[in-house]
């Protein structure tokens, strides 16, 4: 059976969403389409700007069948750590192809470069330390080792490796890393990116970034949106901005500023991703600064990039120590939590139900019913506590800024069903 998966954060779901859904439909003739997306809180260490359940019903009047969520202990972390995340879910829901946008879709180059990353051959090891020992981001060291191993290693076809340091291409890196470590028999495939870089805030037309849609409905330029937004995503956006409001990282700047300064440097040391005198920076720049952003800059340096701060500073919030999250990478998914799903959608869940090994949560009181989870095989309870806690924690948080909201609004959530 032909079922297309995408990793997807539709935050918010703009025009070049919309074509890499249709051109991944063309190249794969899927009988079924599964995308996993990031809860409440996404990969750039940020909320979405409008809720999960919203997204979903976005995703399935794009054309998705089901939407399920990426567990928060993966997508608040780098991109290998999401991208693990998300085809181990994908390769749990069955899925025979996964299609990605890319800079350079250049699929060849990409998959030679998963091969160097998996393997870790010594040289690209030996190259990896100096460039980090020189100062510069993880990203950036990996793309110059990846360089040198490539110069000595095949002389005369030195591919441009700038290729494939761009966002997209970063992540379909790790996609195909995944698939590699996991021993996967999802095929992968990948196109070319339309319009604007994934970073770029500014407006670029029927192609803009999700960076300049976001700075526009901040700004309030709704009437904008009509160029670079279908025209279901945009009722659905503008009907949860009125109803609930937009979140953003500066939504909850006194939430985090106060956290951060009631944090001690020994305090920082117990969470993910506090390295080399990143506990001492924080507590300093927390006592030294007066707003999120500015923290964001008192800490950020040449090897520590903006995005990687964010990151830490939610792996704080959620409380995320190395054990859990190595925990997540060893053990996977421990559940699959769907958010939204079509009568195709829904008949293939349940026709792989009984041989997925995991628990399906349509409701997160399921969660809870921990007699049940246990009976699962593929279901270390630990982990799964770790994972499912971290999820309520979002949402919970994630309510505290929408008008409206109640402190056990995530209980009172159904799967998102469309008809037709």
């Amino acid at each position: 059976m032909s079922v297309l998966g995408l990793v997807v954060e539709y935050n918010p779901f703009h025009n070049g969403h919309l074509y890499h859904l249709q051109k991944a439909k063309e190249l794969t003739d899927p009988e079924v389409t599964v995308a996993v997306m990031s809860g409440n809180f996404v990969q750039r260490g940020e909320p979405a700007i409008i809720d999960k359940y919203a997204r979903a019903e976005v995703a399935l009047r794009a054309g998705i069948d089901l939407v399920v969520q990426l567990p928060l202990i993966y997508s608040i972390q780098d991109a290998g750590g999401f991208a693990l995340g998300s085809i181990w879910t994908l390769d749990l829901l069955k899925v025979s192809d996964v299609v990605f946008g890319s800079e350079s879709d250049n699929l060849k180059l990409l998959k030679r470069l998963a091969q160097i990353v998996v393997e870790e051959p010594q040289l690209y090891l030996e190259r990896l330390k100096v460039h980090l020992k020189s100062g510069v981001s993880f990203p950036n060291a990996r793309k110059y080792a990846l360089r040198d191993y490539l110069a000595l290693n095949y002389p005369g076809e030195l591919p441009d490796i700038e290729e494939a340091s761009s966002s997209n291409n970063i992540l379909g890196l790790e996609y195909l890393a995944a698939i590699k470590k996991l021993g996967s028999t999802i095929r992968p495939h990948s196109i070319k990116r339309q319009g604007a870089d994934y970073n770029d805030p500014e407006f670029k037309g029927s192609f803009s970034s999700a960076t300049a849609i976001r700075e526009m409905v901040l700004r309030g330029e709704t009437e904008r949106l009509k160029e670079t937004v279908p025209d279901f995503s945009r009722e659905i956006l503008l009907r949860e901005i009125k109803d609930k409001g937009a979140i953003t990282l500066q939504s909850m700047e006194k939430l985090l500023m106060g956290l951060l300064r009631t944090t001690s440097r020994d305090e920082y040391a117990q969470y993910y991703g506090f390295v080399e005198g990143l506990d001492a920076r924080f507590e300093r720049c927390a006592e030294s600064t007066s707003g999120i952003f500015d923290f964001l800059e008192c800490v950020k340096t040449k090897r520590f990039t903006f995005t990687r701060i964010k990151r830490l500073v939610m792996n704080l919030l959620f409380k995320l120590t190395d054990e859990i999250v190595k925990n997540s990478w060893e053990k996977g998914p421990q559940y699959i939590k769907v958010l939204g799903f079509n009568e195709k959608g829904r008949a293939y869940l349940s026709s792989i139900k009984k041989n997925l090994g995991l628990p399906l949560i349509t409701a997160a009181a399921q969660g809870k019913n921990f007699s049940r989870i246990s009976s699962y095989e593929g279901v270390n309870l630990t982990v799964f506590r770790e994972q499912f806690q971290r999820d309520l924690m979002g949402a919970a948080v994630y309510g505290l800024f929408q008008r409206g909201n109640l402190p056990d609004f995530e209980y009172k959530r159904h799967v998102i069903y469309r008809r037709g």
